[in-house]
Order: C-alpha cells, then sequence, then structure tokens
C-alpha cells in the first residue's frame, strides 16, 4: 500500500518473507510517503488463519506497497499472483526482489486499480484470494469494493486492512467477516463471499 492521508510514522527500511520457499527473505521497504506496510505478526497471523500452502491459489495483491503480501503467498506455493503498484518507486523495488527471487509466478503491474478490475473481469480472469491494503483515508475500498465479486472466485477469500472495522453495508450482503483482529491503528479482517467457504480452490 502507498499513499493514503493518515499520518503514520517512519515506515521500518526493511520487513521480511515469513514463510514458504523464501523464508526469511528481506523486503526492502522504500521511503515513499504514505507507504503502510503489512507487518511480520500481521501477516503471520492471515497466514494461521488461511492456511500455511496455497498450492494452487491465484491471487492479486491490488495495492502491492512492498509487495509483501503477494510475494509471501507466491512463497507459500500460490501458482499465480498479480502484485499491482501505481507508485514507480515502489513498483521499482517489488520488481527487484521479484527478479532476485526469480519468481516466475508473480507477475507486477502499475495500473489504477478500479481500471485494472475492469480489465480482469473483461478477461475472464478469477482469483481465490485478493489482497485489499489501500492507502486510508481516500476511499479506495468503497470504489473497488463493488467490482470484487467479479473477478473472485465463487469459494474466494478477500483479505482488507482498513483504519476502522469495515462497514457492514460495504459488505452489501456478498460477503461475511471470517476473522479480524487489530494491530496498532490498522484493523484487518479477512472476508468469504457468502456463497463459498475457505478451503481448496476451484
Amino acid at each position: 500500500m502507498t499513499g493514503g492521508g493518515v499520518k503514520r510514522s517512519a515506515p521500518p527500511q526493511q520487513i521480511r518473507i515469513i514463510g514458504g520457499q523464501w523464508k526469511r527473505t528481506p523486503v526492502r521497504v522504500p521511503d515513499v510517503p504514505g507507504l503502510r506496510p503489512t507487518p511480520d505478526r500481521v501477516r503471520e497471523t492471515l497466514f494461521n488463519w488461511l492456511g500455511q500452502d496455497l498450492s494452487g491459489w491465484r491471487c492479486l495483491d491490488l495495492f502491492g506497497g512492498t509487495g509483501a503480501l503477494g510475494l509471501e503467498a507466491a512463497s507459500r506455493g500460490a501458482s499465480s499472483v498479480l502484485i499491482n503498484e501505481k507508485n514507480p518507486q515502489a513498483a521499482r523495488t517489488i520488481a527487484a526482489l521479484i527478479a532476485k527471487l526469480q519468481a516466475a509466478q508473480v507477475t507486477l503491474l502499475q495500473n489504477d486499480a478500479p481500471v485494472l478490475l475492469q480489465q480482469l473481469q473483461q478477461r475472464g480472469e478469477r482469483f481465490d484470494l485478493i489482497f485489499l491494503d489501500p492507502p486510508f483515508g481516500a476511499g479506495w475500498l468503497e470504489k473497488v469494493f463493488p467490482q470484487l465479486d467479479s473477478v473472485l472466485q465463487p469459494q474466494g477469500c478477500v483479505y482488507v486492512e482498513a483504519e476502522a472495522p469495515l462497514d457492514p453495508g460495504l459488505l452489501a450482503g456478498k460477503y461475511v467477516v471470517h476473522k479480524q483482529d487489530k494491530a496498532g491503528a490498522v484493523h484487518y479482517h479477512l472476508l468469504h463471499r457468502i456463497t463459498g467457504t475457505l478451503g481448496t480452490p476451484s
């Protein structure tokens, strides 16, 4: 995630991948205003919720930031990961790490999130897991949530970071909060589609 209107303390210079084939690999945090990397312990909790093995999963990291969420999924066996990060400096940092890891299953794009979702829908692409860690204070969740069901598998999951607990109206009767927790000022949630359950992707 980059940008946002919430004042944050300076991010750490690096975090790390915490599980899978690239465990302990450092992930550099570039000096980008508003960059808010998902802390190691939050990612550890998330992947405890999901299960440690994501073999065969197709994942979308819509607001990549450092790329840590998408790369963590790839490290744990996801068959394909699409990371989207519009900020050029942050995208260059992600690209360098993808190259270092020789992560052929990871694709990096630099696009406006709603435009990318529309393009993915038009191509008929579907994902088992979507990461949403957008800039705070910019209304991104309200902009992208209506498009999610068109690119999410029936049994898919959505991970969301926000500055407050999610408004039930945002879920529009399509998603249920399966797990949620709070770390500092960040509320994080794992959502299921109401039509599906967490498990092996279809």
